[in-house]
């Protein structure tokens, strides 16, 4: 095997393998006598058939795979002799030329092929010690246990039907049919049975609650409405419609009375139960969000203090990953760009710096727990193939051997346990200082004028763990569709 450098630019390589034809020949022997001992041919004793002869009948079908294996195996050594690290599989090219490939299965000419690709480039190592972070810490109050008990007793609020006669008032839950028409003709999505309606709740389009205030049980009435300009189906955004409502029940709310009665319905066994649990969950939603802005801190610094080239072809793959979801979501909402307030050119440019982001930091990551030793045991991934496999319920075994069966499952899985644990070893070295906020400072984004994307997307490579909180770019928020 003969080795030529052919490029060597930044962190770009290319390679120039040759495999003379002897060796070839050599292999394809190989190949033939292992063969010999377990084909049958008419006329010859098992493992008695001459090599020439093996060789005429199957030789042009064997040395092809002798090629396969032959390419695989030198292109491996020949980076492994290298001591590099390619970022990505590396391309291979084999030649073209109809006749020169005749004469490589034949046995007459050598093999030459190029192997393209990019080394992970050298990371140099932030002092940790010098990232400052600012966690934010809030206090769970009596006053949000109680709002959120609240909550819970107004979800579980009982209703009584009211008496014949009587009018809905906000409020009510009133249980209707429905058939809503454009210029007079049904449209899809426009009808349900059955369908229940808090008055008041806003929870349908505007000024649908408003018309059915006010009705008795039985009657059959007509709504008029106009759906929103930024309604979240385009078909219907801006139009006027009228449904035809049938108003079959309606229901007055009762009593709500929190007290250990009130515990026991939900399964407790006292309200002070229910306070102590609503704490407890409330505290851990808080710790999840003061972890969300720290380990968000934490990559900003990570991303602004660590600055080296990063492989292009990488960088190509993330972008297309996470401009196919944009795009998408784009399609689904019925909106261009320009509705978002941008252009698709300075888009590509804003989606493209969140690649290279999330490539720097991923592969930054990743260098890190490998110098540090950090691994996913097999303990944490069980743990989180039981938690996946618990999303399917009646098809647990199936999802469990799908994980068994596929590497790349596992590894999407494996990825985001790396993160973390990375992340953590890093907070431990980092100066982290605590700051006591409210709750609303502590949920308040300062970004919140734009929305967040979560793209999860892994690259070929082993080390790269993409960090999982890129944001959109900047760009006028669309009103949320009402609920129909």
């Amino acid at each position: 095997m003969q080795v030529t450098e052919t490029l060597n630019e930044g962190l770009k390589r290319e390679l120039r393998i040759t495999i003379p034809a002897g060796d070839l020949d050599t292999r394809l022997n190989d190949r033939l006598t292992d063969l010999k001992d377990r084909v049958r041919i008419r006329g010859f004793r098992p493992g008695k058939v001459p090599i020439a002869h093996l060789k005429r009948v199957y030789g042009r079908s064997v040395m092809a795979e002798v090629l396969e294996q032959a390419v695989n195996e030198t292109s491996q050594q020949a980076i492994t002799d290298r001591e590099e690290r390619p970022a990505y599989q590396p391309q291979i090219a084999l030649t073209e030329d109809k006749d020169e490939i005749e004469q490589i299965l034949e046995g007459k000419a050598d093999l030459a092929y190029s192997v393209t690709f990019e080394v992970l480039p050298p990371v140099e190592m932030p002092d940790f010690s010098k990232i400052k972070i600012e966690k934010e810490v809030a206090k769970v109050e009596d006053s949000v246990v109680d709002e959120s008990i609240e909550r819970i007793a107004e979800q579980n609020r009982p209703f009584a039907p009211r008496k014949d006669g009587e009018a809905s008032e906000t409020g009510d839950r009133l249980t209707i049919d429905y058939l809503g028409k454009l210029d007079g003709e049904p449209f899809e999505g426009g009808a349900d049975q059955d369908a229940q309606i808090q008055l008041g709740s806003n929870s349908f389009i505007p000024g649908f609650e408003e018309q059915l205030t006010g009705v008795k049980a039985g009657s059959d009435i007509v709504v008029k409405v106009t759906f929103p300009e930024a309604y979240q189906a385009e078909h219907l955004a801006g139009k006027a419609a009228e449904f035809d409502v049938k108003v079959k029940e309606i229901q007055a709310p009762g009593e709500i009375k929190i007290d250990d009665e009130f515990a026991q319905s939900l399964g407790m066994e006292s309200l002070d139960k229910v306070k102590d649990a609503v704490r407890e969950q409330i505290g851990k939603d808080f710790e999840t969000q003061s972890r969300s802005k720290v380990k968000r801190q934490l990559l900003d610094a990570l991303d602004e203090a660590c600055k080296f080239e990063l492989p292009e072809k990488l960088v190509d793959s993330e972008f297309e990953a996470i401009w196919q979801q944009v795009t998408q979501d784009l399609e689904r909402a019925g909106k261009t760009f320009a509705d978002e307030g941008a252009t698709e050119e300075d888009s590509k440019a804003d989606y493209r710096k969140i690649a290279e982001r999330r490539v720097r930091l991923g592969l930054l990551l990743a260098d890190i727990g490998d110098k540090n030793e950090i691994k996913v045991t097999e303990e944490e991934l069980n743990r989180a193939m039981i938690d996946r496999v618990r999303q399917f319920p009646g098809q647990e075994q199936l999802v469990w051997e799908y994980y068994q069966k596929n590497p790349g499952a596992l590894a999407e899985l494996r990825a985001p346990i790396f993160e973390e644990k990375v992340v953590d070893y890093i907070l431990e070295l980092a100066t982290v200082e605590e700051k006591t906020v409210s709750r609303d400072e502590l949920f308040h984004d300062p970004d919140e004028e734009h929305d967040h994307h979560h793209h999860d997307h892994d690259h070929d490579h082993d080390h790269d763990h993409g960090p999982s909180d890129d944001e959109k770019p900047k760009r006028r928020r669309t009103k949320k569709a009402d609920k129909e």
